[in-house]
């Protein structure tokens, strides 16, 4: 556990091209700089000539010890679903950011409005780890955009509803985290069509083109 969690802090070699990891996240609020990280859930996916397969054996869901709620969590526990118990008998930070760590990798993260998941990752494994990982990440919703720009989807909600892709409990990480990654499956024969050997590097070029799209 320590040599991996040593290898997910730390720069280290080119990410995994074979397998992926789709994730998300709950917090205490919308403020990413401020709110605290309550869960985190992640499913592998495997690129492979053609497709996308996502690997639901291979996931990953934890709920982080909170030392208190205020009223605020309260009414926000509405959205998320992670009640005051549970959250109080989550797994200590540390262990559960280590565990993550370890199921990670040295595999590339992927989610959708990725920057919020990946600051409240951060600033949880600097406060409990002493260091933030040094992971390759991938923004879904540019790339989404970019292969779609005839599209007026912004959310998750948006994209999810033009392709028919089904949440079983929206705002719970887990049920998330499979509706990105089955957003990604859906995505990938336009990935595919521009780009013949689609990996992580390219994926992330292409999401950048999203700067030069005029905005609807």
């Amino acid at each position: 556990m320590r040599n991996r969690l040593k290898s997910w802090l730390q720069p280290g070699p080119e990410p995994d091209a074979q397998r992926w990891v789709v994730l998300d996240v709950e917090s205490s609020g919308l403020d990413m700089h401020h709110d605290r990280l309550l869960a985190i859930a992640a499913l592998a996916v495997h690129p492979v000539p053609g497709r996308l397969l996502l690997a639901l054996g291979d996931s990953f869901e934890v709920v982080l010890r909170q030392p208190a709620a205020t009223v605020a969590d309260k009414s926000n526990i509405l959205l998320h679903g992670i009640g005051l118990g549970a959250q109080r008998a989550g797994t200590e930070p540390a262990l559960a950011l280590a565990a993550f760590a370890q199921f990670a990798g040295r595999s590339p993260l992927l989610a959708f409005h990725a920057a919020f998941d990946r600051t409240l990752i951060e600033r949880a494994c600097r406060q409990h780890l002493g260091r933030r990982p040094a992971h390759a990440w991938l923004d879904l919703e540019p790339l989404a955009a970019v292969l779609h720009p005839q599209l007026r989807a912004r959310s998750l909600d948006d994209w999810m509803a033009h392709f028919g892709i089904h949440c079983a409990a929206r705002h719970q990480a887990a049920a998330d985290a499979l509706a990105t990654a089955e957003l990604l499956q859906t995505l990938w024969p336009a990935v595919c069509a521009q780009l013949p050997r689609p990996g992580f590097k390219a994926l992330a070029a292409m999401a950048a083109q999203r700067r030069w799209l005029t905005p609807p």
